[in-house]
């Protein structure tokens, strides 16, 4: 038997400092990073992903970024078989395989595997479609905390793409969706170490997350999502313009909000993104470091030292 690849992840919510606390693992050990983000997936999209910048990403060998244009989906389970490959491929460049991110079902597939779900079903799909325009995504969110509440307990009210999923999968199969995902599976890959950055006090969390959300309005973000509107093969509902900021800006546009609407709405969604992660996080077997501390990063660089050894 190969011997497992050397692994460490680094998770936390958004704008918990998981880039720079990256880039300085990197700096410190031989690292290639594996993101475990479901926008940075997507090209086109660079300023609401807070994508790391081409300079970084010429630092240090990164993976996983720019690979699917935003028309096209992309799922847990091809992450979960992307990383593996990329896995193997690092460790026999004798490198550190280095995962990075906040998409906390990428890491689940990947630890722990996905059993197959039920394939999509167009009737299920447009009879929840149609529940939904009639009583609002809500209630259809109450339906669901009914059938598996494990899954409603970290989903939106307003989720609509995540609703009519785990509702379609209860539907066709008689099964929650947090049976596919709820125990162990063969062929996943196990971390020496789960870093996580979190903190002591979500108010620093929510002042970071207002002012990146500031600087990113301030670097054209809007101007970002009117141009990927202007493709004309783009719409709301896909998995790529749901992303947190993007389903923001696209309804923005739509709707005619004032810009300091955008910004409230826009803060207000990558806070509750922040929360259903930390949700996430305390279900995980992880390394807790306080992001919020002044040696965060050198906590992040032990705790890296220690696995490592």
């Amino acid at each position: 038997m190969q011997p497992a690849p050397r692994l460490l992840a680094l998770a936390g919510p958004t704008a918990s400092g998981k880039t720079d606390a990256a880039l300085a693992l990197a700096a410190a050990f031989p690292c290639e990073i594996v993101s475990v983000d479901s926008a940075l997936v997507y090209r086109g999209m660079d300023i609401g992903t807070a994508k790391p910048s081409r300079e970084q990403r010429e630092a240090v060998p990164h993976h996983l970024i720019d690979i699917r244009d935003p028309a096209q989906p992309y799922s847990a389970a091809e992450f979960a078989a992307d990383a593996k490959r990329l896995a193997g491929e690092i460790h026999a460049r004798g490198r550190i395989v280095l995962l990075v991110g906040g998409t906390m079902l990428y890491f689940k597939a990947l630890f722990e595997g996905l059993d197959a779900m039920p394939p999509a079903d167009p009737a299920v799909r447009a009879a929840i479609e149609a529940e939904a325009a009639q009583h609002g995504w809500p209630a259809l969110h109450a339906q669901l905390a009914q059938v598996d509440p494990a899954t409603a307990a970290r989903l939106a009210p307003n989720d609509a793409q995540r609703i009519q999923r785990a509702l379609e999968v209860w539907r066709s199969s008689g099964r929650p969706l947090s049976d596919f995902h709820g125990s162990a599976r063969s062929g996943g890959l196990q971390p020496m170490a789960l870093l996580s950055l979190e903190p002591r006090e979500r108010a620093w969390l929510h002042e970071r997350i207002a002012r990146r959300f500031d600087a990113m309005l301030a670097q054209g973000f809007l101007d970002e999502v009117r141009s990927l509107r202007a493709r004309g093969d783009l719409h709301a509902n896909l998995p790529s313009m749901r992303s947190v900021g993007y389903r923001q800006a696209w309804q923005a546009l739509d709707e005619g909000w004032p810009a300091a609407e955008l910004r409230e709405r826009g803060i207000f969604a990558t806070r509750q993104l922040a929360k259903r992660q930390l949700t996430w996080l305390r279900s995980m077997q992880r390394r807790v470091i306080a992001c919020d501390a002044p040696d965060a990063q050198a906590q992040v660089l032990q705790a890296a030292r220690e696995a490592l050894s």
